[in-house]
């Protein structure tokens, strides 16, 4: 049986922009409980508020759910994008499979090209992990030996890099950009690895 909050966050998954007491209706409970749940799933993440202009008077609030809270939800954008690329690896040789999949980071990257101006090694690595955080990635840096070691923990291209590895071109590509080095993986998590990590080797001052 569905919890009280799992029936609010269906609710929300099938008519965004809800009220309090649309919710009330729909899960059959009364509105003070409702809003004690969204309360909790807004401290969560999972739901969100806007101000909605309704006639006249004040706006209403109303709710709907986050991007995280869409996720809590199978979908089958995986197996569709799975498709998508194994159409488009049969239309378009592998190089420029891998090329588009390049270009992609590099765009991402030349989004924050102003923000990493004046940054040290460091500092970019502080902001790479945010930029990939913000893609879905868990990653970690550490200085070792002289070098930088990047570690993805986790990776949400994992299940499609299974079936097409080149993939891994996006985040490898803009690690390269954003920190103006090459990059070499050294562990791979699609070969077995426990998580991917590539090697920076610094030297001297980053422009």
């Amino acid at each position: 049986m569905k919890s009280t909050r799992d029936k609010i966050l269906q609710s929300l998954l099938k008519k965004p922009k809800s009220t309090i007491n649309d919710l009330a209706e729909a899960v059959g409970i009364n509105p003070i409980s409702v809003r004690h749940h969204l309360n909790n799933l807004q401290m969560e993440g999972l739901v969100e508020s806007q101000e909605e202009r309704h006639g006249v008077g004040r706006p209403r609030l109303v709710y709907l759910l986050t991007d995280e809270g869409v996720e809590r939800f199978p979908t089958r954008y995986l197996q569709l994008t799975t498709r998508l690329i194994s159409q488009m690896k049969e239309a378009i040789p592998g190089p420029m499979v891998s090329k588009l999949f390049g270009q992609i980071a590099e765009d991402l990257a030349d989004e924050y090209a102003n923000d990493i101006k004046g940054l040290n090694m460091e500092e970019r690595l502080d902001l790479l992990k945010n930029l990939l955080a913000q893609e879905g990635f868990t990653v970690e840096w550490e200085r070792k030996n002289g070098q930088y070691q990047i570690h993805e923990i986790s990776c949400p291209y994992y299940q499609i890099g299974m079936a097409h590895p080149e993939v891994c071109t996006v985040d490898q590509t803009l690690i390269s950009k954003m920190l103006a080095l090459p990059v070499n993986k050294v562990q791979c998590i699609l070969d077995g690895g426990a998580h991917c990590t590539y090697v920076v080797q610094p030297t001297g001052k980053t422009k």
